[in-house]
């Protein structure tokens, strides 16, 4: 049975909680880059813009000044700004192209170069060819340019860019699956925990009243009689009848119909009104049903254990310590009942408040966190309803479900409409 004071540590739920931080931290990191990266751009731009407006300047000083080779020391300087904008480029003499000059290459030359270096300059000059036509005049002279360095990293920004937004999302739907695929295996594991806890009770009981069944009458215990033996046998094959049938309707999509909560509920006290002396001492049970209450739409066997389910969750939270249990249902609009579940116990941690229906949540030892993971497969998943942990404002902890009316059976509904259709778990 589920506790709710904490939550265990087990690698499972480690990796399901690490994935989706190292998910968030990837995608800052490409955030980040990206605006760094396009920080250093804008910066490169400005650079530019500084770059244009000192060659203008240059150009119109050799326009304006009056002094003696003013226009060729504005030309000098020109070229100075221009190749300083790192754009690599290769000046050939045409015909026959020989080489003339070159700067911002991407391999070191010595000045002047060798004739193996100028070979090597003019197979790099065919290369700028190939990817921007030369300018000049091909009878005379030709300059054959290529792009500055953040140009190239520009150009694989935009693939850089998809390729992380890309890897996190795939990285994102790989650990959705994980996490599915972990959650599916630790639901049907608890499941098959608890199913195996459930059986074991009236499974050893069977087998105790086996060894008595062996004795002779004189050395039964208390000098039990046949009939006795076999009422207390036929009251655990109950109980293994009525454990085998609730696992049996959780994994089908079982038919719903008109079932009186108000029965429900008071079946539920007379249950465990026996049993709080053992279960839960100190403990008193209080159910405020009005009369009239709707009947709704639902299973009786699969709403009595949810309920059976959260009324053990809550004495086992006040365990030693006493307290209160009230069960409270109500008419509500739009055609739904409105049922609670309050206790007077300690409460729910609020680190563990998102996860408190999650399969594994459990302190208690030996316990396999899926009673609350049932109650609400039952209310929600076959019932159609809401399960819902209440935050009142007070001491202890209110569940409250919303479930389906049933219709009238005088053919026509009440106001608001049909309840919802069944159409799957």
């Amino acid at each position: 049975m589920i506790r709710r004071r904490g939550l265990t540590k087990g690698t499972a739920g480690a990796r399901a909680r690490t994935w989706p931080i190292a998910l968030a931290v990837l995608f800052v990191a490409l955030l980040v880059w990206y605006l760094v990266y396009t920080a250093e751009i804008v910066r490169s731009r400005q650079a530019d813009a500084e770059t244009f407006t000192r060659i203008y300047a240059q150009v119109q000083r050799g326009l304006t000044s009056q002094e003696t080779g003013a226009e060729l020391t504005a030309l000098t300087n020109l070229q100075r700004e221009l190749v300083a904008l790192g754009v690599p480029f290769v000046v050939t003499s045409e015909p026959g192209r020989q080489y003339n000059t070159s700067a911002n290459l991407p391999f070191e030359v010595a000045d002047p170069p060798t004739a193996d270096e100028v070979e090597r300059i003019l197979r790099y000059a065919d290369e700028l060819d190939a990817r921007n036509p030369p300018v000049g005049d091909p009878t005379s002279q030709l300059v054959h340019y290529g792009i500055t360095p953040e140009a190239t990293r520009l150009q694989w920004m935009p693939f850089l860019w998809a390729s992380g937004l890309l890897l996190t999302v795939l990285l994102a739907v790989t650990v959705f699956r994980y996490q599915r695929r972990a959650a599916a295996e630790q639901a049907w594991t608890a499941m098959a925990r608890e199913l195996a806890h459930q059986l074991g009770t009236p499974i050893s009981s069977l087998q105790g009243w086996v060894e008595v069944l062996g004795l002779s009458p004189t050395e039964r215990p208390g000098d039990m009689r046949q009939l006795e033996i076999a009422a207390a046998i036929g009251e655990d094959l109950v109980r293994l009848e009525r454990v085998s049938r609730r696992f049996e309707l959780i994994g089908r999509d079982p038919e719903l119909r008109r079932v009186s909560l108000r029965d429900v509920i008071a079946e539920l006290r007379t249950y465990m009104e026996a049993r709080l002396p053992r279960l839960g001492p100190g403990v008193a049970l209080h159910v405020q049903v009005p009369d009239d209450l709707p009947d709704i739409l639902g299973h009786e066997v699969l709403l009595a254990w949810a309920l059976e389910n959260v009324v053990k969750n809550a004495l086992d939270a006040m365990a030693g310590t006493g307290g209160s249990i009230t069960l409270s249902a109500r008419p509500a609009e739009e055609r739904w009942v409105v049922l609670q579940i309050r206790d007077t116990g300690p409460g729910v941690p609020f680190e563990i408040r998102d996860r408190l229906f999650d399969p594994g949540v459990t302190t208690k030892s030996g316990g396999w966190g899926v009673g609350l993971t049932l109650t609400r497969r039952i209310v929600e998943g076959v019932h159609r309803g809401k399960l819902e942990l209440v935050d009142r404002g007070e001491r202890g902890v209110t569940f409250q479900a919303r479930l389906p009316r049933a219709p009238e059976t005088h053919g026509h509904s009440d106001r608001g409409g049909d309840p919802p259709r069944r159409d799957g778990p």
